[in-house]
């Protein structure tokens, strides 16, 4: 598992636009992790899935609420982890109206997560290879903490958790 003070690996996370802009066609796009995070204080949560119970009512809407308490506190973006496509991730985030707010990054093939070391094992309840439930500050590129949670916890990654770390 990636620690503090390591450097986030190199991988490719999908976010899909909603509209067309500079540098951006509608539909699915490639965004490399190291130019997501390049000069720029982020937090990335990772979760079990898009439209999962926990992750729709707590995980995603509690940092949409501390947007701007995050912002004030120097994060410059924040981005949702999920082992979806970027489709789903799409409609996740229309249905969340994370616009704005929360980019929702899709990592179908899980290549981030097994970089970073944060695979959840969910074959067995019909899932496949999932994330675990985690939150990271980085910082240019360097992981400044990671709170991962216990199986079926929901404490240490939430916005308010991220916030008292700040």
């Amino acid at each position: 598992m990636i620690q503090v003070g390591a450097t986030l690996p190199e991988a490719t996370l999908f976010e899909f636009i909603d509209e067309e802009r500079e540098g951006c066609s509608l539909g699915p796009n490639a965004f490399k992790t190291s130019d997501l995070v390049k000069g720029k204080k982020i937090v990335i949560f990772g979760l079990p899935g898009a439209f999962t119970p926990t992750c729709s009512a707590k995980h995603v809407p509690g940092y949409l609420a501390n947007y701007d308490v995050l912002k004030a506190k120097g994060v410059d973006e924040i981005c949702c982890v999920s082992v979806n496509d970027a489709f789903v991730m799409g409609a996740w985030g229309r249905d969340q109206k994370s616009a704005g707010k929360v980019r929702m990054l899709g990592d179908g093939s899980a290549e981030f997560t097994k970089k970073v070391g944060l695979e959840l094992d969910l074959t067995a309840r019909g899932l496949g290879v999932r994330s675990n439930r985690y939150a990271m500050v980085v910082d240019n590129g360097v992981v400044k903490s990671l709170a991962v949670e216990a199986p079926g916890q929901f404490e240490v990654s939430s916005a308010e958790a991220v916030l008292k770390g700040l």
